[in-house]
């Protein structure tokens, strides 16, 4: 039997946003001028009723600031799979990221082209680190 309430709250599930802010992303030392905090305020405020979390280092630390999107129930169907992005380092690559999840995310919208400047491949450790 087919439960209809849980099949309809995976699929409404919206897009979960990490933040690296483990040993150098967020450190005002390493990346002077960004506002490291009020990064994750941004992204809070622009994406409503989406997760966005700090974490710990993602392991990634030459690519700092680290920002993973990872896809809703709904595009995680359609093969949408979490997209790693580095150096997110000013307010407009916030605001096409925060664009490209209203719009979506991964497997639902194609990202805006500016934002395959930021995609960074990463280790299957570091990946499976966060996913798991």
């Amino acid at each position: 039997m087919i439960n209809k309430r849980a099949g309809r709250a995976a699929t409404a599930a919206p897009c979960r946003v990490t933040v690296c802010r483990g040993c150098c992303c967020g450190d005002a030392a390493k990346i002077p001028g960004v506002d490291h905090a009020g990064q994750i305020r941004r992204l809070r405020a622009t994406l409503p009723g989406v997760a966005v979390r700090a974490s710990e280092c993602l392991d990634v630390c030459d690519q700092a600031n680290v920002v993973v999107v990872q896809p809703s129930a709904a595009g995680r169907a359609a093969g949408g799979r979490p997209v790693w992005l580095g150096l997110v380092n000013d307010d407009d690559a916030l605001a096409d990221i925060a664009a490209w999840i209203r719009a979506g995310g991964p497997g639902l919208a194609e990202p805006p082209g500016v934002l395959d400047l930021y995609a960074i491949t990463v280790s299957r450790r570091v990946r499976e680190g966060l996913e798991g």
